[in-house]
C-alpha cells in the first residue's frame, strides 16, 4: 500500500469536457480516476431516455470516452470509478465489458446497485437513494479495474477508493470525513481549479482552459488538492473554499457513511497550485438515506417578446392586456410575466435598444399551455406594439420535471457490489447512526473598529458561490482576509441578505457561520420552486445568485477597500 492515494476527476457533470479523461490519464501520476455524471436534472433526463428504451438510462458519454481511454487506463494502472450508470448501472457494466472485449482490453468490471427506489414511489419517473462509498470499496477490494454505480453521493466516488486503499473501517469517521471533503472539492471538476471563480481576474492568472483537479489523500484522511503540471487554471485556498461552500449548508455535512464537520476543516497553501486540507472531524451518519424523487410536473410554454426603443413599459402593458383574453379562456395553473430591461437610451445597436418581455405558463394539461396560447401570441404579429417580434416562435408546450427529497431508514436499502464473476456482495448498513442536530452558533470575531465607509459592491471584499439543492438555493460567501471577516460576520446577517436579494424576503433564510473558512453559508428555502427541472426562475439552478449578491452595494469600511 502506497502512503498516498492520488485520485483525479475527469467529469463534473453529464456533458463536461470530453477530452478530460485522456488529459488526466496522460498528464501525470494517478491511482484512481473518477467521473461524476449525475445531477438532479440528469436523473430526470435519463428517466425519460429509459421510457423510450428500457436498455438505456446511463451516461453514454462515459462509454465513448472509454473507446479511446480504457486501454490507456489499464496500461497506466489507473482504476476508473464513475457514477455514469445512472438508472441502469448493470446495463452500463455489460456495455463496458462488451467494449473491452471488442478492444481486446482485459479489464474486470464491477458495479454497485440497490439505489433504485422507483417502485416505492408510484407515479415517479425515477426515485433513487443516495448510496455511500462502501459498495465501491468492496468492488475495488475484489480487484475491479472499472467500477460503475448508479446514484451515489458525489463524494462517495472518492471515499470508496480511499477506504479500499487504506483499509479504513466503517467507523473510522475522521478519516472518512476527510475523504468526503476531498471528494466534495473534486466532484465539480474545474470549479476547484479556477472555473466559475469569483476572483478569476486576480494576479493576472488566466483561467482559460482550466485543468481538472486531483487529491493526494493520506492514510489519516488529510489531503492536498492540486492539478497536473502544465494544465490551465489555478488551485489556491480561495478556489477550494468556494467549492467547499458549493451546495452545502451548515457545519454538519451528512452522508450515508459519515457526517463530516465542515466547521473543523483547515485549509492552507502548500505551494503553487497545492492546498492542504486537514483537521476534518467526522461523526456517525444519520439513520436515514436521502432519496431523490423525480416526477413529471406538467407542461410549460414560453414566449419572449422583444420591445425596442421608446415606450417600453407601455408596450409591455399592451401585450399583457392583449393576451389576457386568451389566458382567461382556459387559465393555466401558473402565469409569470417578467420585463427584463436590457435596453439603453440612444443605443447605437438595435439589440442594445431592446428589452425582453418574458411570458412563462405552466399547467398539467399540455393543451392549456400549447397551441391555444401560441396561436394567440402569433396572432398579435400585425396587431400589437410597433416593432413587434419574438425571440423564437412559441411551441406546443414541453414537459417539465419536479424534484423532491424523501428519506428512508438506512436498512431499507440493500446495497450490493456485483463483481466481474457475477458474485453479489451485500454491503452492510452502518453499525451506528446519529440523528442530525444543529451545531451551537460559534463565537463571532471582534468587529472592526468604527471608521469611514464607502458605498461599494460587496464583491470587492468577499467571494461567493451559489447552487441548488432541490427547491432550495445556497449561497456561500467568504472573506479573504481576517479584517474583512471581522466586518462580514457582523454585517451580512440573514436580514441583510433578504434586503440585498429581494426574491428571498418572504422566504426562510438560514445563515450558517464557518469561522475556519471565514465564511457564511446561506440557505434560501423554496427559491427554486420544485427544483431545476421545473425552471421556476430565470436562473433555475441559482448558479449566478452569488454573483448578484456580490454586485449589491453596501457601506464598506474604507480600510478594506
Amino acid at each position: 500500500m502506497s502512503a498516498v492515494l492520488r485520485v483525479g476527476n475527469a467529469s463534473g457533470f453529464y456533458g463536461d469536457r470530453f477530452d478530460a479523461m485522456r488529459e488526466m490519464l496522460t498528464g501525470g501520476d494517478l491511482d484512481v480516476l473518477t467521473g461524476d455524471y449525475l445531477a438532479e436534472l440528469t436523473m430526470l433526463i435519463l428517466g425519460r431516455d429509459r421510457l423510450k428504451d428500457p436498455a438505456a438510462g446511463y451516461a453514454r458519454t462515459f462509454l465513448r470516452q472509454l473507446e479511446e481511454c480504457l486501454g490507456l487506463a489499464l496500461e497506466r494502472g489507473v482504476r476508473l470509478v464513475a457514477n455514469a450508470g445512472g438508472l441502469n448501472p448493470a446495463g452500463l457494466a455489460d456495455a463496458v465489458r462488451e467494449l473491452a472485449g471488442r478492444l481486446g482490453v482485459p479489464v474486470r468490471v464491477a458495479h454497485v446497485e440497490g439505489d433504485d427506489r422507483t417502485a416505492h414511489h408510484p407515479g415517479s419517473l425515477a426515485a433513487h437513494a443516495y448510496l455511500g462509498g462502501h459498495g465501491i470499496a468492496a468492488c475495488l477490494r475484489a480487484g475491479a479495474d472499472v467500477v460503475v454505480t448508479g446514484r451515489v453521493t458525489d463524494a462517495a466516488l472518492v471515499t470508496g477508493p480511499a477506504a479500499a486503499h487504506f483499509g479504513w473501517g466503517t467507523q473510522e469517521y475522521d478519516r472518512l470525513a476527510g475523504a468526503v471533503v476531498a471528494g466534495h472539492v473534486l466532484e465539480c471538476g474545474a470549479q476547484a481549479t479556477g472555473g466559475n471563480y469569483a476572483f478569476f481576474r486576480d494576479g493576472g492568472r488566466a483561467v482559460g482552459r482550466p485543468g481538472f483537479p486531483l487529491a493526494e489523500i493520506h492514510a489519516d484522511g488529510s489531503s492536498v488538492i492540486t492539478k497536473h503540471p502544465g494544465t490551465g487554471g489555478f488551485v489556491d485556498v480561495g478556489t477550494v473554499t468556494a467549492q467547499l461552500l458549493y451546495e452545502t449548508a451548515g457545519a454538519r455535512y451528512a452522508g450515508p457513511d459519515v457526517t463530516a464537520r465542515l466547521d473543523t476543516v483547515r485549509l492552507s497553501q502548500d505551494g503553487p497550485d497545492r492546498v492542504r486540507i486537514e483537521g476534518v472531524r467526522g461523526e456517525a451518519p444519520p439513520p436515514t438515506l436521502k432519496v431523490g424523487v423525480n416526477r413529471l410536473g406538467g407542461f410549460r410554454n414560453e414566449v419572449v417578446f422583444v420591445l425596442t426603443g421608446l415606450d417600453i413599459e407601455a408596450k409591455a402593458a399592451l401585450v399583457r392586456e392583449q393576451l389576457s383574453e386568451a389566458l382567461a379562456k382556459s387559465p393555466p395553473a401558473e402565469v409569470r410575466w417578467e420585463l427584463v430591461r436590457t435596453d439603453r437610451a440612444d443605443a447605437d445597436t438595435e439589440e442594445t435598444a431592446s428589452a425582453l418581455l418574458r411570458l412563462v405558463v405552466r399547467d398539467p394539461d399540455q393543451r392549456v399551455v400549447g397551441r391555444a396560447l401560441s396561436g394567440a401570441a402569433v396572432e398579435l404579429a400585425l396587431a400589437s406594439y410597433p416593432g413587434f417580434h419574438v425571440l423564437a416562435p412559441p411551441g406546443k408546450g414541453s414537459p417539465y420535471g419536479v424534484f423532491e427529497a424523501a428519506y428512508v431508514p438506512q436498512d431499507a436499502v440493500e446495497q450490493v457490489a456485483v463483481l466481474e464473476d457475477g458474485r453479489r456482495l451485500p454491503v452492510p448498513v452502518p453499525g451506528e447512526t446519529a440523528a442530525l442536530k444543529p451545531v451551537p452558533e460559534p463565537d463571532l470575531p471582534d468587529p472592526l473598529a468604527p471608521g469611514p465607509v464607502r458605498r461599494a459592491p460587496l464583491g470587492l471584499v468577499a467571494g461567493a458561490r451559489s447552487g441548488d439543492k432541490g427547491g432550495d438555493a445556497n449561497v456561500g460567501v467568504w472573506a479573504r482576509s481576517e479584517e474583512a471577516w471581522r466586518w462580514l460576520a457582523h454585517e451580512l446577517t440573514a436580514d441583510r441578505f433578504r434586503q440585498l436579494i429581494p426574491e428571498s424576503r418572504d422566504l426562510p433564510v438560514t445563515r450558517h457561520v464557518l469561522p475556519n473558512l471565514r465564511a457564511l453559508n446561506f440557505v434560501v428555502e423554496g427559491l427554486l420552486g420544485a427544483g431545476v427541472a421545473s425552471q421556476h426562475r430565470f436562473d433555475p439552478q441559482a448558479k449566478a445568485l452569488g454573483e448578484w449578491l456580490r454586485s449589491r452595494h453596501l457601506d464598506i469600511p474604507e480600510v478594506l477597500l
